[in-house]
């Protein structure tokens, strides 16, 4: 909590233990063939632009996908921890599943909507078994002094930032990347699979 207050951002090694990455990894898999091609903006704004985005994603569903109870759990628990210390009035939360092929990337970008606003912290969870130096996907951080960090796609990493005031973009990926992406949220919309 100190961290993200501090730096707007949180880097978290190790944060799914060993049954919860494979059951996150086996569900990724097993629903890959479901992904579609993601867009930009919200509603009637949504359009698909490769030049920017280039990854597909499988929106998750709690009541659907129960077999990820303990996945919402530990999600359940993150906003718990988060209203409790930070006082953010979290409700709700949406989350997908995203597949970088070869070569996708995401250019820098707010995950926040000019008509909506209610992300307000932005989780990412990498799914990417045995990744390596090279191998590209890197989650690059912009700094409010026009710096920049990147963060390595390691298994089972967690990176939490603050939804409307970190810039970031997704690097090329050189071979296929996986992660568990979503945003806890104020005012909860029931319209997730419309948002990239």
């Amino acid at each position: 909590m100190d961290a993200l207050s501090l730096n707007d951002y949180v880097i978290i090694d190790n944060f799914l233990d060993s049954s919860r990455l494979n059951t996150l990894q086996s569900f990724f898999q097993l629903h890959l063939e479901a992904f579609t091609k993601a867009g930009i903006g919200a509603l009637t704004d949504h359009t698909i632009r490769k030049d920017i985005r280039g990854d597909f994603t499988y929106w998750l569903d709690r009541k659907r996908d129960s077999e990820l109870n303990a996945i919402w759990n530990l999600i359940d628990e993150t906003l718990y921890i988060y209203n409790r210390y930070c006082f953010l009035g979290l409700s709700g939360y949406e989350f997908h599943l995203a597949h970088y092929p070869k070569g996708g990337h995401y250019d820098k970008h707010l995950d926040q909507f000019n008509n909506r606003n209610n992300r307000t912290i932005s989780v990412v969870i990498y799914l990417n078994k045995q990744w390596q130096k090279g191998d590209g996907g890197e989650l690059e951080i912009f700094l409010k002094d026009n710096s920049s960090f990147l963060v390595e796609p390691i298994e089972a990493r967690c990176v939490m930032f603050k939804s409307a005031e970190v810039p970031h973009a997704v690097l090329a990926s050189h071979k296929p990347r996986y992660s568990l992406t979503g945003w806890l949220l104020q005012q909860p919309s029931a319209l997730g699979q419309f948002f990239g």
